[in-house]
């Protein structure tokens, strides 16, 4: 996080937060997030370049905006899943966090309403989209957060992907370029697939890293289902019956992890789960550098976006090179 978009964000403090212990709550969560990185502003900051943008000051709010809410929602996520209690967020008492959370949600749509305001004559509807997508995003969340109820096949999984994951990234981007004037439709509209396909892919990486974690934060205990769990329950009934016995709830979870550990990670390694999930996130790959290349923009800011959203997956060695 580059150093005036963390000012920003401290500015934003003090402008909305007037009571001291929790106006400096919050500046110690925004200061632990600067210090464990972030690319959501990189992503609003190329998406604002690549699609005409000139301000740098318009850059900044709108990038120092995105970490705002993407912190904001991140709280709220380990608040839920209670995998991460190192945090910062999560080592004081829940109800201050909790406040916090609604603080930063108030600040964040404050700023949204004063920029549409400043820029109605090209983005009239800014505040409406971005509640929309974080709508969009907290349904998706709740998806996963009950994949009993919501999950039953990979349909229902990529649906709630796009919700989750998706908006979230098209989300940074249209912070961006919500800002620009004149930007053409079609060019947006190939944008906002491409989020929706780099929200598949980074979704897919991290459920392939949460499977082969067998302890009680892991997916597979947690009973999700995500696209290798799905590729794994598929052939699990005859192949490793105690999965399927887990998943129907009539085996714990304790159990599951201290007798079946050795059993299920032979079983992970010989289903194919992994080489199938990383098929289909190339594809999704492919498809927003397809996306990416259709976009006419000017090359050295094209560049730029390049490297914020798909070169981290490059360097990983997915799909083809741009």
């Amino acid at each position: 996080m580059k150093r005036d978009v963390l000012e920003h964000m401290l500015a934003l403090v003090d402008r909305y937060v007037s009571t001291d212990d929790l106006n400096r709550l919050l500046k110690r969560f925004i200061g632990a997030r600067a210090e464990g990185g972030s690319r959501w502003s990189e992503l609003t900051e190329s998406a604002y370049r690549m699609m005409g943008g000139k301000s740098a000051a318009d850059m900044t709010e709108a990038a120092a905006l995105s970490e705002l809410i993407m912190l904001t929602l991140d709280i709220v996520d380990d608040l839920q899943d209670r995998d991460k209690p190192h945090k910062a967020w999560m080592t004081c008492p829940e109800p201050f966090t909790l406040n916090a959370v609604l603080a930063l949600l108030a600040a964040f749509m404050g700023e949204v309403g004063r920029l549409q305001r400043r820029y109605a004559s090209f983005s009239p509807y800014m505040a409406t989209t971005v509640s929309e997508l974080i709508a969009a995003a907290v349904s998706g969340q709740q998806k996963d957060l009950n994949p009993a109820a919501n999950i039953a096949d990979e349909a229902d999984y990529f649906a709630m992907v796009q919700l989750k994951s998706g908006s979230l990234i098209r989300l940074a981007c249209y912070m961006g370029y919500a800002l620009a004037e004149n930007v053409p439709e079609a060019a947006a509209k190939r944008l906002d697939e491409l989020c929706y396909c780099l929200g598949v892919v980074a979704q897919i990486e991290n459920d392939v890293k949460n499977m082969l974690a067998l302890d009680v934060r892991g997916d597979l205990i947690q009973r999700k289902r995500t696209l290798p769990i799905l590729h794994l329950l598929s052939n699990g009934a005859e192949e490793f019956p105690a999965l399927q016995e887990l998943y129907e709830g009539r085996l714990e979870e304790r159990e599951f992890a201290e007798r079946h550990r050795e059993e299920c990670m032979r079983y992970i390694e010989a289903s194919g789960c992994i080489e199938y999930s990383r098929i289909v996130q190339s594809l999704y790959y492919d498809k927003a550098v397809e996306l990416y290349e259709s976009i006419d923009a000017a090359p050295a800011e094209k560049e730029r976006f390049r490297l914020a959203a798909l070169a981290p997956y490059e360097a990983a060695g997915l799909g083809k090179n741009v």
